[in-house]
């Protein structure tokens, strides 16, 4: 009977499935054949002494070949030069604690076979040692006993080694995705940047590998992804000179402790986004049939063990809104055909990508096409407008992958506008002279579309042609900005009005934080409220940033001893765009009132106002700054 075992994702997405793989059924455990040849024969002992001998002419050294990383692979040692294999013979998890440990990778995780690694070994080859046998607390194999020339073992059982990978010590911040953005290197657990001098691609490729992305796309100056890093932040090195073929950036060449760079030479890199995750079959691409790719295959995943966490990470990785259904899959027309590579996936939910959490043994499963997974994910298209009086009116924000940007005024006009106000539930759009568009702060990230051409009729603005995403001519100062008339009227945002507000404070983004649940509105607790939650609420409410998490009883009356208390243990990450997105414990039942939980927001829109009007909501348009309108 095959048990199984976890194993990471990043190996099959990487690696080739084998049956090899399997253990030897037997009675749980194996007599390698040569040690079996001894004890069959009187008087006979094995051939095991200290591996020191074994390496004796030259240093020891180890290696995994093959494997997603520098950290799993076929195990291969060096003798005089020459690398060699190891058969699997008496291999386990003690002999792979010490292979972890000497390449400080670490924890061992698993002992798969080494013909899991393509390409295998070449027949000529050879297999240095067998039957290794540790007792786990070696700092190096060459500590360890073992039979050396080997003449009873093939390739096809190779020994094999799976180590925690340590994580990197490089990231890519504020891009698009985790594969494009700022460069950063990590030192004693602090983060630094990288000064620009000398960066080029050879440098990038060396991060894209590292990160696990695809191939380098370019070098952009890492002051293009806002916002900047901090003053305070530190530029840990410069001069960077790779050859291209490192694993990682530690092992390039580098002058470190940088005196003469500032944060507007930080370097940026753009890698590929290596796809290995799809949906298909459904109305869209963030709908459908789950499907991952392994060994340039796409294969199924089973519905056994999957749960909603798994669907969250798939979620985030295909740049999807929330996780809102996951069920099993489909009627024979639509069921996929071929590999079923996972099943019993296991995430937190907070994975980043799909390949850091755990499964099954790739390829083993007792599953058919008709358990295959279909995940549904909100459509990830949303628009705002920011900066203005209300919901309704001000700069024109669209969401894509994760991240707000702007939208080019190229060829913008009424209809584009009317399928804006429409989308938003503000009415009609209404005019405004161009002199008073322009009184608008710019936008400083990302500008997303450009070239937008409505017919007026569309649902949604993603519906109308336009450039691909990310692609335009343009500079902030030509950002469309759009009035509507429900900024007159008031309706706003009916069906999607923020489920939190700020109150008894002295502006709209400052007061005791309220969420709304079925119509009534209750309190937080202020249980592990933190400034990553006060972001998240001064986003929703779109107020400026967090600037603080006062207490709520500060804000006086308090609320009503009758008023309930909805929810404590807020925990956000900081980028979510409304509260309700956020882990949360709800159903309070050891919270008062006197631990209301509070926000304090940047209240920076600019003021609007119409003049000269027989009311209100006519007249000529003016815009106040510093006082002045």
């Amino acid at each position: 009977m095959v048990s199984w075992s976890s194993c990471s994702l990043s190996s099959l997405l990487t690696t080739t499935f084998s049956p090899f793989n399997s253990p030897h059924p037997e009675n749980g455990s194996r007599i390698p054949r040569r040690l079996h040849t001894y004890l069959s024969t009187p008087w006979a002992t094995p051939n095991l002494q200290p591996i020191s001998h074994f390496f004796a002419e030259s240093p020891p050294k180890v290696r995994l070949v093959r494997g997603p990383h520098r950290c799993e692979g076929r195990v291969e040692v060096e003798r005089n030069g020459e690398w060699g294999t190891v058969c699997d013979d008496g291999w386990n998890m003690k002999d792979v604690e010490v292979v972890c440990r000497e390449l400080g990778c670490g924890a061992a995780k698993g002992t798969p076979s080494g013909n899991l690694y393509k390409p295998l070994a070449d027949e000529k080859q050879k297999i240095f040692i067998q039957d290794v046998n540790c007792n786990g607390t070696e700092d190096e194999l060459i500590e360890c006993d073992r039979v050396e020339d080997v003449f009873d073992c093939s390739h096809s059982e190779d020994a094999g080694a799976i180590c925690e990978k340590s994580p990197p010590k490089v990231r890519l911040v504020r891009g698009p995705h985790r594969c494009e953005g700022r460069v950063e290197v990590e030192r004693n657990g602090e983060w630094g940047t990288v000064c620009d001098n000398g960066w080029n691609m050879k440098d990038v490729e060396v991060v894209c590998r590292e990160l696990g992305c695809g191939a380098a796309k370019g070098t952009p100056s890492g002051n293009l992804y806002k916002p900047l890093a901090n003053e305070k932040q530190k530029i840990f090195i410069q001069d960077v000179n790779c050859n291209g073929t490192e694993d990682e950036l530690i092992e390039c060449d580098r002058v470190e402790d940088v005196f003469d760079c500032s944060h507007s030479e930080d370097a940026g890199a753009i890698c590929e986004i290596p796809e290995t995750v799809r949906l298909v079959g459904g109305p869209g691409r963030c709908k459908g049939r789950l499907e991952v790719k392994h060994q340039k295959q796409w294969g199924t995943v089973c519905k056994a063990g999957w749960h909603l966490s798994a669907a969250k990470v798939v979620c985030r990785q295909l740049g999807c809104g929330k996780a809102t259904l996951i069920k099993r899959c489909c009627d024979k027309d639509t069921q996929g055909q071929g590999l079923i590579w996972l099943s019993n996936v296991s995430c937190s939910g907070r994975e980043e990508d799909l390949q850091h959490c755990l499964s099954g043994l790739e390829g083993y499963n007792n599953c058919t096409h008709d358990e295959d997974t279909w995940v549904e994910c909100e459509d990830p298209f949303k628009l705002r407008l920011v900066n203005g009086d209300t919901s309704c009116s001000g700069r024109l924000e669209v969401l894509h992958k994760g991240i707000w940007g702007s939208v080019c005024d190229d060829g913008w006009a009424k209809k584009e506008e009317q399928v804006v106000c429409q989308q938003l539930g503000c009415g009609k759009p209404i005019f405004v002279p161009a002199k008073a568009r322009k009184k608008f702060v710019p936008g400083d990230g990302r500008i997303w579309l450009d070239d937008v051409h409505c017919k007026g009729e569309e649902q949604s603005l993603e519906q109308c042609q336009h450039r691909s995403w990310g692609y335009h001519d343009c500079n902030h100062k030509e950002d469309v900005v759009v009035f509507c008339l429900g900024f007159c009227t008031g309706p706003g945002l009916l069906e999607s009005s923020p489920k939190v507000r700020l109150v008894r404070g002295p502006h709209r983004c400052e007061g005791r934080v309220e969420v709304e649940r079925n119509g009534e509105w209750g309190t937080v607790c202020d249980d592990g409220w933190n400034m990553k939650d006060a972001e998240v609420v001064c986003r929703e409410l779109g107020c400026g940033a967090a600037k603080g998490t006062p207490s709520g009883n500060l804000y006086k009356p308090l609320a009503d001893e009758k008023q309930k208390i909805f929810i404590q243990d807020v925990n956000c990450n900081g980028t979510e765009d409304e509260l309700i997105e956020c882990d949360r414990v709800e159903d309070v039942f050891d919270c008062s009132h006197s631990e209301d939980a509070g926000a304090m927001c940047e209240k920076s829109p600019p003021k609007v106002r119409l003049v000269r009007g027989p009311h209100r909501c006519e007249g000529r348009v003016e815009v106040e700054r510093n006082g002045e309108w």
